[in-house]
């Protein structure tokens, strides 16, 4: 007999994230934050990519763009590899943003796990990990002395510097660049001019324009407009030692670096945030160790900013209804694994791209400035704008589901389709709201909602229409991932059989057998 289902190691977005997605399947999580309260210094100033649309689905983006007074919209113009690429002719940019300072996200989630009732402890640090074939036991140092907890499972949701992942021997190869960035959110005084076009002129300095990067042998420093009246401010610089993360950044450290980069002052206002990173390109060799999983940073060290939190959070909802059908007893044999075959390979792309951008903003000679030009060049073309900024967003992943000649759609994420039903109209989206799997005819096929019959206490079925009918039906998982389609038209017999695999494939033996 276990304390707790799963033991989750860390409270910021991951964990959080994953502690709400358990407790929607049903599952008691433990969470153990070693911090006594959220930090205040953000790590990340908003949020972006899918996890946008997953919010969606659960019923949350509205609570988190009133938390922020604005809503998710798309990224006209997107930071990439030291240059700004222009999203704002796609007519449906896959890429959206919210800004969102990390503290606040993780407000917002700890209130929704508190919500889901989540036991979420702070101040509480994970000293020792032990596993066998039956549970897994963690050594907790509290405010009132130490005890130990156990579970079935145990996710290390703790950051780059995972204790879990070395605990669990699980290798982090990888690359540590010589550089450190310094990011601002600022007010500048009267003494800089704005113009119309957002550049400022400075005294001394001259002309500095909004949305882009100027190159110096010291450094790159970046320009740009967070809202009407805060300004936006980065500066990179080669800087060999590692840097100390829980040193909070001041405005005269970023001021020293602005002089360094430029070569003269830029006056600076009030501080609205101020954040300091250094970029890794890590992952993982394993994303599961028996009963250990990773998830978020400690899986994954990606060398640009912008979409660590979208791949953490994406993780955990992969991860959580896996944990929950295994807790619950009717998991399919290699269920678990798949979680690191699908966030491993998701990691992989998502390293493929950022570790592209350092290629692109690292160079410093005329070849590296010829490079970054066509780039842009090349990018302005419709197709690759819409494949970029989809690889940005995530929203190009294709989880490699089993199966010869599957349907286009298998494997992807669900569209937001809007459903005509004899209750009225609905979505996709609402359908999600509860993280369960969902069998959806679209051509009122009662040969298919026979087949499900079976699975009818796991999967929730509707039968609807909808405008452009993508497919005779969908087979839902909670992550919000297709993983069966039938083909318009597709015969009975073929069907039946090919959702009857998909059903046993996922969500376990039918009830009946």
């Amino acid at each position: 007999m276990t304390d707790v289902d799963v033991i989750v190691v860390g409270g910021g977005p991951t964990g959080l994230m994953l502690a709400g997605e358990l407790r929607l399947a049903g599952v008691r999580p433990l969470v153990l934050e070693r911090r006594s309260r959220i930090r205040e210094t953000p790590k990340a100033n908003g949020l972006g990519g899918q996890i946008l649309q997953l919010l969606h689905y659960r019923g949350l983006l509205d609570r988190f763009e009133a938390a922020c007074a604005g809503p998710a919209h798309p990224a006209p113009r997107y930071p990439f590899g030291g240059v700004h690429l222009d999203f704002s002719h796609l007519a449906e940019p896959p890429l959206r943003g919210l800004t969102l300072p990390q503290p606040e996200l993780e407000r917002l989630l700890d209130e929704r796990a508190r919500e889901l009732d989540a036991d979420v402890r702070r101040g509480h640090e994970t000293v020792g990990v032990s596993q066998d074939d039956a549970a897994v036991t963690a050594e907790v140092r509290g405010p009132d002395g130490t005890y130990r907890v156990t579970a079935r499972y145990l996710v290390g949701c703790d950051g780059a510097r995972s204790r879990i992942r070395d605990l669990a021997g699980i290798p982090f190869p990888g690359t540590t660049y010589p550089e450190v960035n310094r990011l601002g959110q600022v007010t500048l005084p009267d003494s800089v001019t704005r113009r119309d076009n957002g550049d400022v002129d400075v005294p001394g300095l001259g002309t500095i324009h909004a949305g882009a990067f100027t190159r110096t042998d010291r450094g790159v420093f970046g320009f740009g407009w967070l809202t009407p009246d805060v300004a936006l401010i980065s500066t990179t610089e080669e800087e060999p030692t590692e840097i100390d993360d829980d040193t909070p950044m001041t405005l005269t450290e970023l001021q020293d670096s602005i002089r360094h980069v430029l070569g003269a002052d830029l006056p600076l206002g009030q501080p609205i945030r101020l954040s300091r990173y250094q970029l890794q390109a890590r992952l993982a060799e394993r994303y599961r160790d028996g009963r250990i999983m990773l998830a978020g940073d400690a899986a994954h060290l990606f060398p640009s900013t912008g979409v660590a939190l979208n791949a953490g959070m994406l993780d955990t909802v992969d991860l959580a209804w896996k944990l929950a059908a295994d807790v619950n007893g009717w998991a399919p044999a290699d269920l678990l694994d798949t979680y690191h075959q699908e966030r491993h390979a998701a990691g992989a792309r998502t390293l493929l791209h950022t570790q592209a951008q350092v290629a692109l903003r690292r160079g410093q000679d005329a070849a590296a400035d010829a490079l970054r030009e066509l780039f842009v060049e090349l990018v302005a073309d419709e197709q690759a704008s819409f494949r970029v900024a989809s690889l940005i967003a995530g929203t190009d992943i294709r989880y490699p589901l089993p199966g010869p000649g599957g349907h286009p759609l298998t494997g992807t994420f669900a569209p937001d389709l809007t459903l005509h039903t004899d209750q009225g109209t609905t979505s996709v989206a609402e359908l999600m709201h509860p993280a369960r799997p969902v069998l959806l005819d679209l051509a009122d096929r009662p040969d298919l909602r026979e087949v499900a019959r079976g699975w009818q206490h796991r999967v929730d079925v509707h039968t609807g229409k909808t405008d452009h009918r993508p497919a005779d039906a969908l087979l839902i998982r909670p992550d919000a991932h297709i993983a069966w389609a039938a083909t318009t038209g597709e015969p009975t017999d073929t069907a039946a059989s090919a959702l009857g695999a998909a059903l046993s494939r996922w969500f376990g033996a039918p009830e009946s057998a």
